[in-house]
């Protein structure tokens, strides 16, 4: 499926790996600047760890750094979701460069920007600083990333700043450089040490893409802190209500993206095409098979983090054709019922949610008959949060059928049934006989 490859974005922790003598590599040695920047650097960037209360072995790793001359790191919130959503089982821990080891305090999470802020026992020099007003920073300069990949040791990579990524719901600066697992939540600073991002992901299928948090969401998350009279004693609560103000935005945003209509002929299928919603097509009108299917699918190029197994706030748009002229109508009827009755109805063994409730009619929209069944779960965790999906096929024809569906995580009840009737609405067929 496109969501996956979508996160083909990897998020850059957790991982650790041994590497064989044969398979070392001998890397380039580091310009002066990292060798200056990361001897300056050093004292005040550290390894954060999720670790089992249960006998203290280690869960997840990620990397953070310490502002100012204070107690406070930021990092990625994905580094610390384990402690954030399950602060009984979880605990966490920092490493600093000279092998000090001390407990970690989460004060805040920023799910939409992944960023989190945790206190430590020890205070920083006074390296990574975050100003209120921010330099611009100019395509082709170069920026340098820190933090402790693979788990092997706090380490500088160096490369440039591409511009900020428009596919992303929220801004992402594309960073042509090296972001290894183990990496997320390190800083990535120019030249001159200033701070121009946290180190977030990169793409698996691609060569030295990488992608930083912008260090304005950063400002504004230490901003928070510094008012707030007191930490969080829930934080399920605080990210619950951080994904319904997702939702909402992400509601607004599709509500000024005009649908535009793809054409399956005779039929023409309603999709929300955008920089944050791509679409592509398939067909198998070249195979040697007795019938047909040309295909539309939809998705959005990114999604919320929110733990190891839950990424939501995402759409995804399917629309089939599928037609014979060798198969009887009794045949096509039942490739088509099976191929309708195979689509995903989200099951009842994922513990994260509720068992879905679907409800099957026939209907129409004036332009076309439909068989429709529509399904609903909530997310145990996160009260007001549902997943709703839409499956449709088309009862028009008895040598064709357009089979449909849109997939819409972590959404308010109201705003699923807002888009699903939106959908209901606009699907149509041409020259109907």
């Amino acid at each position: 499926m496109r969501f996956k490859s979508l996160l083909a974005l990897a998020l850059c922790c957790y991982a650790t790996m041994a590497i064989s003598a044969e398979d070392k590599v001998e890397l380039p040695a580091p310009s002066s600047s990292a060798q200056r920047l990361y001897s300056h650097a050093k004292a005040d960037i550290v390894q954060l760890r999720s670790l089992l209360k249960n006998g203290r072995t280690q869960s997840s790793v990620g990397s953070g750094f310490l502002i100012g001359k204070s107690n406070l790191a930021v990092t990625n919130y994905h580094v610390m979701s384990q402690i954030a959503l399950e602060p009984d089982t979880y605990v966490g821990e920092y490493v600093d460069t000279n092998g000090k080891r001390g407990t970690v305090k989460l004060l805040a999470v920023d799910v939409l920007h992944d960023l989190a802020v945790v206190s430590i026992d020890r205070k920083g020099g006074g390296f990574f600083n975050v100003p209120d007003k921010l330099p611009p920073l100019a395509q082709g300069q170069y920026l340098y990333s820190m933090g402790n990949p693979l788990d092997l040791g706090f380490a500088i990579s160096e490369g440039a700043y591409n511009g900020i990524v428009n596919r992303s719901f929220y801004d992402q600066l594309m960073f042509t450089g090296p972001i290894n697992a183990g990496m997320s939540g390190g800083p990535s600073v120019t030249v001159d040490g200033r701070v121009a991002g946290v180190n977030v992901s990169k793409r698996l299928d691609g060569e030295l893409v990488s992608f930083l948090v912008p260090v304005r969401f950063v400002r504004d998350l230490l901003k928070k802190v510094a008012r707030q009279k007191q930490v969080p004693k829930d934080f399920k609560l605080v990210v619950g209500q951080q994904l319904l103000e997702h939702q909402k935005s992400m509601m607004d945003r599709l509500e000024h993206t005009p649908l535009t209509f793809k054409e399956l002929k005779p039929y023409k299928v309603p999709v929300w095409e955008s920089d944050q919603v791509r679409c592509w097509g398939r067909s198998n009108s070249n195979q040697n098979k007795p019938y047909s299917f040309d295909q539309v699918n939809c998705a959005m190029e990114s999604a919320l983090f929110v733990s190891n197994r839950i990424q939501t706030g995402h759409i995804s748009i399917q629309h089939k054709l599928l037609q014979s002229t060798e198969l009887g109508a009794l045949r096509f009827s039942a490739l088509a019922g099976n191929t309708f009755k195979n689509q995903d109805r989200s099951g009842n063994k994922d513990r994260r949610f509720t068992a879905p409730q679907c409800v099957e009619q026939f209907v129409t929209n004036d332009k076309l008959p439909m068989r429709a069944v529509l399904c609903v779960r909530a997310y145990r965790k996160f009260p007001g949060l549902y997943d709703f999906s839409l499956f449709t096929a088309s009862t028009d024809s008895g040598q064709m059928s357009l089979q449909s569906s849109i997939s819409t995580s972590g959404v308010s009840y109201e705003n699923g049934l807002r888009i699903t009737r939106i959908f209901l609405e606009n699907a149509s067929r041409e020259n109907q006989p």
